[in-house]
C-alpha cells in the first residue's frame, strides 16, 4: 500500500481520490498535483510506479502544507484567537458556533447533546 506523507492511500480507487485521503488535500490540490507530476488522474494508486510516487511525495513536500503541520497550524490560529480574547476566540472556548450561526434553535452539534434544567414546577396553591 503506497503511503504519501505518513497517509496509507487507498488501492483501489483513482489517484485523483486516493490523494483526498490525506488531510489539506482536496478535489483542487489533487488535480494541480497529479498535472504537475504528469501522471493520468483517473489510473488506480495501485498502478503507480516507485518513481511516480517519488514524484508526488516530493511535489506534496515542496509545496503544500499537509497532515500534522497543517493541523498544528490551525490549532495554532485558534489558540491566537482566543489569546487576543477576539469573538470568534471566545465562541471556540464555549465551543460554540464561530460564524453567525444561530444557536437558539439549533447547533446541537457544537453544543452537545441536550442539558434539560429542571424549571419551576406549576404548583397549584390552594386557597381557604
Amino acid at each position: 500500500m503506497p503511503r504519501i506523507s505518513g497517509v496509507d492511500i487507498p488501492l483501489n480507487k483513482p489517484v485523483r481520490i486516493s490523494l483526498r485521503y490525506i488531510y489539506g488535500i482536496g478535489p483542487v490540490n489533487a488535480m494541480e498535483i497529479l498535472k504537475e507530476a504528469n501522471i493520468e488522474p483517473q489510473k488506480r494508486a495501485k498502478e503507480l510506479s516507485e518513481d511516480e510516487i517519488a514524484r508526488i511525495v516530493n511535489i506534496i513536500d515542496r509545496g503544500y502544507v499537509v497532515e500534522g503541520g497543517l493541523r498544528r497550524q490551525v490549532q495554532q490560529n485558534i489558540s491566537r484567537l482566543k489569546d487576543i480574547q477576539s469573538y470568534r476566540g471566545s465562541r471556540h472556548r464555549r465551543s460554540l458556533p464561530t460564524r453567525g450561526q444561530r444557536t437558539r434553535s439549533n447547533a446541537r452539534t457544537r453544543k452537545g447533546p441536550r442539558k434539560t434544567v429542571a424549571g419551576k414546577k406549576g404548583v397549584k396553591e390552594l386557597h381557604s
